[in-house]
């Protein structure tokens, strides 16, 4: 029964040698760390529109003539799945084309990634992502 379990798991086994970062970033800065990305051989990302706040927690606002504080600022966060190889020069691309030097550029976030399954070919591993 063992080996019958393993063959139905080929997609589990544990490669290790890849991260995903993900970046939350000022929304108008999306264009320059694509652009980044991609110069260091970097194409594949997702992006989604969030909001969220640090220690800036949000700003406040006059709108016809009542102050209001907003907590939630809009960020983009992007997510990125490289091979350890190319992990710094990941992380260097977007952190120089996100920064502004302004309160508020965001974060880097860096996560391991156990596998990756491209499901049209079923390749797995690096030459998934």
């Amino acid at each position: 029964m063992v080996l019958g379990l393993a063959s139905e798991h080929r997609f589990c086994s544990f490669f290790g040698n890849m991260k995903k970062i993900e970046a939350i970033i000022k929304p108008f800065k999306m264009e320059d760390v694509k652009e980044a990305l991609a110069e260091v051989g970097i194409e594949g990302m997702t992006v989604s529109e969030v909001k969220g706040f640090g220690r800036q927690k949000g700003h406040t606002e006059i709108y016809r003539g009542s102050e209001y504080t907003v907590d939630f600022l809009p960020k983009v966060k992007i997510e990125v799945v490289v091979s350890d190889s190319m992990l710094d020069k990941g992380i260097q691309a977007i952190s120089s084309a996100a920064k502004t030097g302004k309160i508020g550029d965001g974060k880097i976030f860096i996560l391991p990634i156990e596998n990756a399954i491209r499901i049209r070919t079923e390749e797995t591993g690096e030459s998934a992502i």
